[in-house]
Parts: C-alpha cells; sequence; structure tokens
C-alpha cells in the first residue's frame, strides 16, 4: 500500500512539473513574439551554435578579424560642461526669466537639470583603407570628443572623427597610422537569404575580437529605429541575420562565408538591450557610399530624380486606363531637375531602375540612397502606350 501510495505521488508530482515547465516556456515565447522592443547599435544578438557538419569559418574568420578595431569613446569635461549649459539654457523657466526681464537680471534666476553626466562608451569598427580611415556607427562617437582606438594588434591610437551621418548611423574616423589591414569590401546585393554570414565585434568591452556565426535572415528591413538627421531623414534597409551581437559590437563588422564584408552591424532586436535572435547591419554598399562622402567632404550630398509621384495599383491603372498594373506614376517634374534633363515627363509611369522593378516609394529610395551625384542610371518609363529608356544623370538635392 505504501509503494502504491509513493508511486502515485510521483506520478502526480512529475506531471506537475512537466505542466509548469510547459506553461512556463509557453508564456514566455509569447511575451518575447508579441512584445519586443528595438535597441540601436552598440546592442545586438546572440545565437544558438548550429553550425552544420563540415562548415568552416576559419579562414573567413583569418581574413576579416585583423580589419575590426575596438573603439573607446570619452566626453572632456569640457563637452560635459557644454552639454550641462545647453540643456540648461533648454530649461523652460530659465528661458521665462530670460524672456521677461533684461540680460542682467535674467542671469541671476538659473533652475539647472539635475546631475549630467556623459558615461563613457565602447564599440567597434571596422578599418577601410591602408592610411588609417576607419567606418563605425554614429552612435559609437557621436557624444564624445576624446576617442580611442585599439588595433587587433594591441596597438592604440587616438581618433579624429572625419565625419558623420545620422541618416544611416555611420561616421568615419581616422588614426594616424600607415599599412594597416582593410577589410574585404563584397557586394551586400548579392548577398542572399540563407547564407552564412560571421559577426566580428568587441562586445562588453571585455570579450575582444569574439566572432559569432548565423545566417542572414532577411533583406531590406526598416525596423524604425534611427533617430535621422537635423530634418528627421533616415535611411534603414538592414541586412537582417540571426548572428550574435550585444553591446559593444556597434560599428563591427557582419562578413560573408569568403570572409568578405557586406555589413556593419548596428542593432538587435531585444527586451533585455542583449541578443534574444535577431541583429541587423547596415549593406555595405550602402556604407561605402556614406563613407566616400565623409572622407571628401565630411557630409554625405543625397541624390534625387527631381519628381512628385504615386504608386500605382491596380485600382489606379483601371481608372486611368494605364497600360501597366504597377510602377511609380510621374505626377510632377521639378525645373532643371535630373528627371527633366532626361525626358522625364509628367503622365510616365516608371517601371524599371537599372533592372530593377518599380513597385513602391521604397523601391526608389532603397536604390537612391546607394546612388552618389554624377551616377547615370536607366530609366524605363510606360508612355502613351509603350516602355522608353532613358538615361539619368543624377544630381545632388540640397
Amino acid at each position: 500500500m505504501r509503494k502504491w501510495l509513493q508511486s502515485l505521488m510521483t506520478a502526480v508530482l512529475g506531471g506537475a512539473v512537466a505542466l509548469a515547465g510547459y506553461y512556463f516556456l509557453a508564456k514566455k515565447t509569447s511575451v518575447l513574439a508579441s512584445d519586443p522592443f528595438v535597441h540601436q547599435a552598440s546592442w545586438k544578438g546572440q545565437p544558438v551554435n548550429t553550425l552544420a557538419t563540415g562548415i568552416d569559418f576559419r579562414n573567413a574568420a583569418d581574413k576579416a578579424r585583423a580589419s575590426v578595431v575596438l573603439i573607446q569613446g570619452q566626453a572632456s569635461d569640457q563637452l560635459v560642461n557644454e552639454k550641462r549649459k545647453q540643456q540648461n539654457d533648454n530649461n523652460p523657466m530659465n528661458q521665462f526669466f530670460r524672456n521677461f526681464m533684461d540680460d542682467d537680471m535674467g542671469s541671476l534666476f538659473s533652475f539647472p537639470f539635475g546631475g549630467f553626466n556623459i558615461p563613457p562608451g565602447t564599440g567597434s569598427g571596422v578599418i577601410i583603407s591602408p592610411d588609417g580611415y576607419i567606418v563605425t556607427n554614429n552612435h559609437v562617437v557621436d557624444d564624445y570628443d576624446i576617442i580611442d582606438v585599439t588595433l587587433f594588434n594591441d596597438k592604440k591610437y587616438k581618433a579624429q572623427v572625419i565625419g558623420k551621418d545620422p541618416s544611416t548611423d555611420l561616421a568615419v574616423i581616422r588614426i594616424d597610422a600607415q599599412n594597416l589591414p582593410v577589410a574585404m569590401i563584397g557586394n551586400s546585393d548579392e548577398a542572399q537569404v540563407g547564407d552564412w554570414v560571421l559577426a566580428i565585434g568587441n562586445p562588453y568591452d571585455k570579450l575582444r575580437s569574439t566572432v559569432t556565426a548565423g545566417i542572414i535572415s532577411a533583406k531590406g528591413r526598416d525596423i524604425d529605429i534611427l533617430q535621422g538627421d537635423d530634418n528627421g531623414r533616415t535611411i534603414e534597409e538592414f541586412i537582417q541575420t540571426d548572428a550574435a551581437v550585444n553591446p559593444g559590437n556597434s560599428g563591427g563588422a557582419l562578413v560573408d562565408a569568403e570572409g568578405n564584408l557586406i555589413g556593419i552591424n548596428t542593432a538587435i532586436y531585444s527586451q533585455t538591450g542583449s541578443y534574444v535572435g535577431y541583429s541587423f547591419a547596415i549593406p555595405s554598399n550602402l556604407m561605402q557610399k556614406v563613407a566616400a562622402g565623409l572622407i571628401k567632404n565630411g557630409n554625405v550630398a543625397r541624390v534625387s530624380l527631381g519628381v512628385s509621384m504615386y504608386e500605382v495599383n491596380e485600382e489606379i491603372a483601371q481608372e486611368l486606363s494605364l497600360g501597366v498594373k504597377s510602377g511609380l506614376l510621374v505626377e510632377q517634374v521639378e525645373d532643371r531637375s535630373s528627371a527633366q534633363y532626361a525626358g522625364i515627363l509628367p503622365n510616365d509611369v516608371i517601371v524599371e531602375v537599372e533592372g530593377q522593378k518599380m513597385k513602391s516609394f521604397e523601391d526608389l529610395k532603397g536604390f537612391l540612397d546607394k546612388a552618389k551625384s554624377g551616377d547615370v542610371i536607366n530609366v524605363k518609363v510606360w508612355r502613351e502606350g509603350e516602355v522608353k529608356s532613358l538615361d539619368v544623370r543624377l544630381k545632388a538635392k540640397f
């Protein structure tokens, strides 16, 4: 009898534990799936190692690791004081007294905010030229005026900011060095969903030159994370991967199975600020265009066709008796614009750019984001029953 009761209690207890475990896992999965958060740049993810038998990334890792650097930023006392003053100047109470009193009396009243501090930060970067140019994320260096770079061989340098582009969250810095190991830059447009990739960086300021592996999960992701430039303009077309990235990986390399750079690691999708499965990288083709502009001019000149458009759908196509069911219907053409000089007219439907079908504004925007002033692109338009091929020389927009 006693043995029978003991067996029964064991079975009941085991079932309760199994049910509790199932409930916990199901609840946790539901929360992660329904309520994720996006964390910027220095935040990234970490996957379970599921490398298939026979996959060997040693050559790719050896090829790419030496070009990835550690970046450490600090704010000088002068910069902290400037930021504090700016913050206090924006205090509504201080503005009130300045507006209603003369300068001498207004200056007697000051209502400072609480303690102001800019904590040091760390991130990663990728060497893109043997004479010291390094690309990283804007948010890695944006708050600092003292920037230290440590190479793979542990040599340390002071860095100068060459240019920053908040709209893409990219920046270029430079160190005074020569004959540096340079990343071999690949073509991110050729990367495909399912391709193996490696993420290389310096997570948590301690785990130097960490290499993690995953696959490309998606391309062209817009996760609405960047704050953008002064006009609120952002360019997001991230490569999504499940390679592990964490705080400190920002600005580091995403490379293909051959070790070629195809992205700059920038963000993760996470509730905790640490990796939970998805990370995002800026495509190398976009990075090259932005970096070239920053190195040459300190800023990036955007290009534009100079047209206003509607997206064509079946309803619009039927209403206007168009001979195409998708594309971009040109409403107006700006004077002296690239489109006008190329012969694009109102009521044309842009159906293709450089062989790529145009079905939405995002299709065209994604193409122009990677183009530069002076580029000549082929644009196909549907006009009065036939498709015309036009060459358009792109101009910078201001």
